[in-house]
């Protein structure tokens, strides 16, 4: 028999939760081959089944385990049982692997298993089939079934009417430490937020214009984001205080770009690092935000990959957010956020036009950035973005021509 301990997942990790087992009491399991999920303050793991052998479970999901704590054991002099089938390969969601962040659109009435009559209101009304609380034998949706969900709109399907009912449920580990500083950085950091808006069209039209090379050449999306990384990149360099943080009674600045990129995961809100993004190109940076995101949702960061990172920048525009003030990421200074692109009608050259614009919001420690820093860094990541030649190398190629 083959005790499985809890690992040592990080220096200062004692604990960690086990969420979920993976594989049933007294199931086989073979070598390496995933057993269990746990999660510390800070991220996701799993146990390895460190040989083949039927699996006895001595820990419970919920229960908090230390380091060394043994979680299971393993019989590895038990035979394999017959016809036993070999362990599953992970399915990878086509759209998780692509870096997609679209929405689930309805289901077409022709996929949807519905009576005929119901097909026919469901294409008719534009009903989504979600909406939709099916009746019929097998799941199937029928004509009362539409009817009743285009008559109250807005309920929640199966939702019990006039319904008193809550529910309790213990904080992960990670909320918890997300509460903790949340509410550390709004009690520790002298925090303001500065607000600026960019035009987004010359953005906009790269994109359409190149996305498809792109993709083909590179083999990743041209995305928003390699956009602000490589804007903030130079006006981090320029403005070295919004790139600093506060160490007792020094400031440490930093050479170097690792900027943190807020990603919503299943278990709440995680931060990944781009290693000197000042120094990588817009498709690395493409690649790294694609590969960062996919493990956040798939819990599978490090956090080698959570660790450390001199400015963050959050899009709370993908949830449909039109301005927010960021929570700063303690110990960085400063968080920017974006937001929706809205069409809006602004002034150019003394004609009144419709332009795709976003607010930016710039939240920062006053402690270390003053009011021109803040400021000037929003004006030069603006003017990054609505000259997205700029980003080749920080000033315009004429004058770096002329050597103006």
């Amino acid at each position: 028999m083959i005790d499985i301990k809890i690992p040592t997942v990080g220096e200062s990790i004692n604990e960690v939760t086990l969420v979920k087992w993976l594989k049933k009491d007294g199931a086989w399991v073979e070598r390496d081959e995933i057993v269990a999920e746990l999660e510390s303050e800070k991220a996701t793991f799993e146990i390895n089944a460190e040989q083949a052998g039927i699996l006895k479970t001595i820990a419970k999901e919920g229960d908090t385990l230390k380091i060394g704590d043994i979680a299971c054991q393993i019989d590895n002099k038990a035979p394999k049982p017959e016809g036993q089938p070999p362990a599953p390969a992970p399915v990878v969601n086509e759209e998780k692997k692509k870096g997609s962040s679209a929405a689930t659109a309805p289901l077409p009435a022709a996929d949807v298993k519905a009576s005929p009559v119901a097909a026919a209101i469901i294409a008719d009304k534009k009903v989504d089939p979600k909406d939709i609380t099916a009746s019929g034998s097998g799941g199937k949706i029928l004509k009362q079934d539409v009817l009743e969900a285009l008559s109250s709109p807005g309920r929640k399907p199966g939702q019990v009417l006039f319904s008193r009912s809550e529910r309790r449920e213990k904080m992960s580990n990670l909320r918890k430490t997300i509460s903790r500083r949340l509410v550390e950085a709004k009690n520790t950091t002298a925090m303001l937020t500065t607000f600026n808006e960019v035009d987004m069209s010359r953005i906009m039209d790269i994109r359409t214009k190149h996305k498809d090379k792109f993709k083909e050449l590179h083999g990743v999306g041209l995305g928003f984001m390699s956009f602000f990384s490589k804007a903030c990149a130079f006006a981090l360099q320029e403005w070295p205080s919004v790139n600093a943080y506060i160490d007792a009674e020094e400031i440490i600045y930093h050479d170097f770009c690792d900027i943190s990129i807020a990603v919503s995961a299943p278990k709440g809100l995680v931060v990944p690092v781009i290693r000197n993004a000042e120094s990588l190109s817009m498709a690395e940076i493409e690649k790294k935000v694609v590969e960062l995101a996919g493990k956040a949702r798939d819990n599978k960061l490090s956090l080698e990959e959570m660790q450390g990172g001199t400015f963050t920048i959050t899009n709370g525009g993908v949830f449909g957010s039109l301005m927010s003030t960021p929570i700063i990421n303690i110990p960085q200074s400063a968080i920017l956020g974006m937001h929706k692109i809205e069409e809006r009608a602004v002034v150019v050259n003394g004609q009144v036009v419709a332009r795709p614009m976003m607010y930016l919001a710039l939240s920062y420690d006053h402690r270390i950035i003053d009011g021109r820093e803040s400021v000037g860094f929003l004006v030069r990541v603006k003017e990054l973005l609505e000259n997205p030649e700029l980003l080749l190398m920080g000033k315009d190629p004429v004058k770096a021509l002329l050597e103006l």
